[in-house]
Parts: C-alpha cells; sequence; structure tokens
C-alpha cells in the first residue's frame, strides 16, 4: 500500500509522521490529560517519546499510517492521527490515536482531518471499512463518529488498560464505503 504524502483541505494538513518532525508536537502533548480515554502516556517527555517511536515502529512495519496535524486557520500543529490497524486482505482500517491541543478542541478540526482521512481510506487506499475503537465513556468522541456516519457495532467489554490500572470498555463503531458515498451524495 503506498500511504499519501500529504492530505490537504481548507481547514487542515496532514502530514506523514517522522523522527524529523515529531518534536514539533511535543508542546501540545505536554497538556495534561489529552489522551485520557486511551493508552500510553503523552505529557510526561518519556511517555512522548515511548508514543512517538511506537507510532513510528508501526508505519516502518506497514501497521499504520501515522500524521502530524496543522490547524491551517491557526497555522499551527494541532495533535496527531493515525490510520492503524491496516488489513489488507479485508480492506478494513482503523482510524485512530486522534488527539488535539485543547486550543484546537471544538472548532471544526477533528471533522476536517476525520474528512481527509475517511475520502483518503475510502479513495486511494482502497478500503471498504473504516473502523474507530473509543472508550465508552468519551461521549464526545462517539457523538463525532456518529455525526459521520459510523454505527456501533459493539462494545468489548473490560478491553484495554488505562493509565493507573484502570480497564476501559471500547465501543467500536465502523463506516462502510457505501455509506460514506450515500452521505456525500444522497440519493446516488
Amino acid at each position: 500500500m503506498t500511504s499519501p504524502a500529504q492530505l490537504a483541505n481548507d481547514r487542515a494538513r496532514l502530514e506523514p509522521l517522522t523522527r524529523e518532525n515529531f518534536r514539533h508536537l511535543e508542546g501540545v502533548a505536554a497538556e495534561p490529560g489529552l489522551i485520557r480515554y486511551s493508552p500510553g502516556i503523552l505529557h510526561t517527555p518519556d511517555g512522548f517519546n515511548t508514543y512517538m517511536e511506537r507510532a513510528l515502529e508501526e508505519a516502518a512495519s506497514g501497521q499504520s499510517i501515522p500524521y502530524l496535524i496543522r490547524d491551517l486557520h491557526a497555522g499551527q500543529v494541532a495533535g496527531s492521527t493515525r490510520f492503524m490497524r491496516i488489513d489488507q486482505v479485508n480492506k478494513v482500517v482503523e482510524i485512530g490515536s486522534t488527539w488535539l491541543g485543547s486550543p484546537f478542541q471544538g472548532t471544526g478540526l477533528n471533522g476536517a482531518v476525520k474528512a481527509l482521512m475517511l475520502a483518503a481510506a475510502f479513495g486511494p487506499l482502497g478500503f471498504e471499512k473504516v473502523v474507530f475503537r473509543i472508550d465508552e465513556r468519551n461521549m464526545r468522541s462517539r457523538r463525532a463518529v456518529e455525526k459521520l456516519g459510523a454505527r456501533l457495532e459493539g462494545t468489548l467489554r473490560r478491553d484495554v488498560y488505562l493509565q493507573a490500572g484502570y480497564k476501559r470498555n471500547t465501543c467500536v463503531y465502523g463506516l462502510l464505503r457505501e455509506e460514506w458515498a450515500e452521505r456525500l451524495h444522497p440519493g446516488n
């Protein structure tokens, strides 16, 4: 699979995450609580380095395509996201590990990022289904993917350990290529 070098619209630009550019995320990542519903530690220097190195290792092995997010309206680096759990055989990919600094939350940036990623997933990348995995307590993220047309397919009970040993329940949402196309072109 050839990954898009860069994805962009009038609001957001996604640049492939590299060792050279991930340092631009340090300031945003230092904000405590950005990934409170996801595994890993981001706000400490060691946690940040471990998180980013894992993203780069997964990219090198073809398991994920991580991106740095730039908010073009603000002219700033805003966070990170990934295509992950790439399954070429079944044509399924997950969009996840998305986090934005608090100044960028609720501004429409996340929607612009997801639109870019869905267009790439269902277009040039050739996937037939996109999956989102979200902590069941994270109602903001759940509502956001529901707005995109994703459907709750089930809940994985006590599925993933988070910080301090808490084990979350994970809601799994799915969006099929034809459902996305119908949202873009109703009635066709």
